[in-house]
């Protein structure tokens, strides 16, 4: 269905190009088109879709959905100099709603990373009630218990500071030393916790999956639009 049309000035500040007084400034320059057409007029509405900045479509101007491959030192806060924002092109970090990660990776932890200025879409993928799998690889300080995977797999661990036991959790033992971890809720420093729990400490620790989202072949620090087919997924595969 096609969107309403939208004033100029503030499709254009909205979408973090410029404030709204600013748009004028583009105008007289000529570097805004509307179907081809040099536009003057900031208040003028017009349909996004054929709106031209710098010979150069909008980008996004609905709503849009990236996966990213968040690598370690960053932090998901916006006000932050180590903050993943530092990694998209300059007006993403001034659109209206604000681009925001589904969830948060701390700055010790890689790996997968959803965005988007989709409130809808961030809640579906956020909510505890849809139970999320999240599958981590882990590294130990220590060997690996032998009862490690019975007590996660219970559903009976107790974290520090917590009157709740985690939900069952899979484990899947590589070497003595390495994991990877499922987990299907996400509470604070949740693995790090769970291991600590079983008197060892994580070195390392990399989200391989979320849900049905995988890195694949993306380098850190990359990142990628969504397809439709991808963000209409379900939660398995």
């Amino acid at each position: 269905m096609q969107k309403s049309a939208e004033r100029m000035d503030h499709l254009l500040s909205r979408l973090g190009y410029c404030s709204r007084s600013e748009v004028r400034d583009l105008l007289r320059e000529g570097r805004v088109r509307v179907a081809g057409e040099l536009l003057r007029k900031a208040s003028a509405r017009v349909n996004a879709a054929e709106v031209w900045v710098d010979e150069e479509p909008i980008d996004h101007p609905h709503a849009f959905y990236l996966l990213y491959h968040k690598p370690l030192g960053k932090v998901c806060a916006h006000d932050d100099p180590r903050a993943i924002y530092q990694d998209f092109p300059l007006r993403w970090r001034y659109r209206r709603p604000a681009l925001s990660s589904v969830g948060r990776l701390d700055r010790e932890t890689s790996g997968v990373l959803l965005l988007t200025d989709d409130g809808d879409w961030l809640h579906h993928w956020t909510s505890p009630r849809r139970a999320i799998p999240r599958v981590y690889r882990v590294t130990l300080q220590e060997p690996l218990r032998s009862d490690a995977a019975n007590i996660l797999a219970a559903g009976t661990l107790m974290l520090d500071g917590e009157d709740t036991p985690c939900r069952p959790a899979a484990l899947h033992r590589l070497t003595e030393r390495e994991v990877l971890l499922t987990l299907t809720e996400g509470r604070y420093h949740e693995v790090r916790r769970m291991f600590a729990a079983l008197d060892n400490l994580v070195l390392t620790l990399h989200r391989e999956a979320y849900g049905p989202f995988l890195l694949d072949d993306l380098p850190a620090g990359g990142w990628r639009e969504l397809t439709v087919a991808e963000r209409m997924r379900e939660e398995i595969p």
